[in-house]
């Protein structure tokens, strides 16, 4: 909730300054840098517009391909005690999370890409980390609010609460009021703020890194290796805060835990420390094979985005002339 050539952006300024001290990458243009040339003004609209775009995309492609990982990730951590793991009906709630997914995901990228190349202008050079984790802060903030109805939906689907995504919606909101819908609300930002912010930034950093020793544009294995890498990094260590917002989105109309420190106490007390890394490997498995796919789609996207622009389809047809 994972799935964004960026490290290229990120670098644009820094790329000036390397065509200044003689270092020539070798490969493809830049397609979507801050600068695209050093008296070209910022884009807003173009750049919201492709985010928008190859961010819909991939997120739609990786929840697909991925769901029934996620399904069983759910049911881990839902479970209390010892309680065993239905294996059935594994896409469940996929069609309703898809409608929920392809939005959000075009919000957080349509946010991202813009706010990211905007601070990357404004912050000096080796500050480009700030941007990154601001920039994926920001991106969050903007998808949460479809976000978190669509996972709270999403999961108790999963859950085999309702049977359809428009049996939930009504059923919650007659029961819980609209507030239903965005329960677990502070847990889930608790979650997926830091969790943008930490990923989106190792990934942006380690493309930088790598492209500079390579000395030329990564291919997309090379960006989906390192998406793979910054996704299970980041859903390891953000699993405990998962499976808070997981107890505290399922819960219902019961109301078990009464917010976010409560749940953790009492799911120490009850089950005991280890009970917060619930579901950590279909986590981990799930995000890390995400972001391989996340990634590599998004830039994959991007690419065929810049490559088809009015302007450049119109100056190869002047040099075909």
């Amino acid at each position: 909730m994972g799935p964004v050539t960026s490290a290229v952006d990120a670098m644009s300024s820094l790329d000036t300054s390397n065509r200044k001290q003689g270092l020539k990458l070798e490969g493809r243009e830049c397609f979507a840098s801050v600068q695209m040339g050093d008296e070209k003004p910022f884009d807003f609209l173009r750049i919201f517009s492709e985010g928008v775009i190859a961010g819909g995309t991939a997120g739609v492609v990786v929840e697909a391909a991925l769901y029934p990982i996620d399904t069983i990730k759910t049911r881990l951590q839902a479970a209390r005690g010892g309680g065993k793991i239905i294996l059935k009906g594994l896409y469940s709630g996929l069609a309703g999370n898809l409608a929920g997914v392809l939005p959000a995901s075009a919000a957080f990228i349509g946010v991202y890409e813009p706010a990211k190349q905007k601070l990357l202008k404004i912050l000096p050079e080796n500050l480009s980390a700030v941007a990154h984790l601001t920039a994926g802060t920001l991106g969050g903030i903007a998808a949460s609010c479809i976000r978190v109805p669509t996972e709270v939906v999403k999961q108790r689907l999963q859950m085999g609460q309702f049977a359809s995504a428009p049996e939930a919606v009504r059923l919650i909101v007659s029961k819980e009021g609209v507030r239903g819908l965005y329960a677990g609300y502070g847990s889930f930002l608790l979650r997926d703020l830091p969790f943008d912010a930490i990923q989106f930034c190792i990934y942006e950093q380690l493309r930088l890194g790598y492209k500079l020793a390579a000395k030329r544009d990564l291919h997309d294995p090379e960006n989906a290796v390192i998406g793979a890498f910054a996704g299970a990094f980041t859903g390891a260590i953000t699993t405990p805060l998962d499976v808070v917002k997981t107890r505290l989105m399922v819960q219902g109309s019961g109301n078990q835990y009464k917010g976010i420190i409560h749940c953790v106490q009492t799911i120490v007390k009850e089950e005991g420390p280890s009970a917060l890394l619930k579901g950590v490997g279909p986590r981990v498995l799930w995000i890390g094979i995400g972001g391989s796919i996340f990634f590599g789609v998004l830039e994959s996207t991007k690419r065929f985005l810049a490559e088809n622009r009015p302007n450049k389809q119109q100056q190869k047809h002047c040099d075909a002339k």
